[in-house]
Formats: structure tokens, C-alpha cells, sequence
């Protein structure tokens, strides 16, 4: 399920408690991600799912459930 690698992904790249990610999760206020972060986490991800993400998207992933929604339809 592309949720639950997401969130696995971003639990061990942000280092906090996978249980705590859900679809509704805010990447920057919730998980504290920095751009860096994001950067860091679109690169993995593409790799991961063999997608590209355009880099005016980057922008419009608020929550975890926009990159799951992003992934799934563009895999």
C-alpha cells in the first residue's frame, strides 16, 4: 500500500513515530519538515514509486494524503 510506505519513509527520514502519520498529517506544520526535508523526501520518493514530480507539485503537497493521491495517480 503506497500509504504505509510513505509513511514509513517519512517516520524514518523525519524521525518520528510512524503511528503519529496519517493521510491527514501536515508535512511542514505537523511533521516539521523543512524544505531540505521535502527535497530530500521527493528524491526517495521518486525513486521508490519511479515517478517524477514537477517541481511546481512540490508546492501543493500539504498532507501525507496529497503525496499518497500524487503517487498513486501518476505511478
Amino acid at each position: 500500500m503506497v500509504f504505509d510506505k510513505v509513511r514509513d519513509m517519512l517516520a524514518e527520514q523525519l524521525r518520528v513515530d510512524a503511528a503519529s502519520i496519517t493521510p491527514d498529517t501536515l508535512l511542514v506544520e505537523d511533521l516539521k519538515a523543512d524544505s531540505a526535508n521535502v527535497m530530500v523526501m521527493i528524491l526517495e520518493l521518486e525513486s521508490a514509486f519511479g515517478i517524477e514530480v514537477e517541481d511546481e507539485v512540490i508546492m501543493q503537497l500539504k498532507t501525507v494524503g496529497d503525496v499518497v493521491a500524487y503517487i498513486e495517480k501518476n505511478q
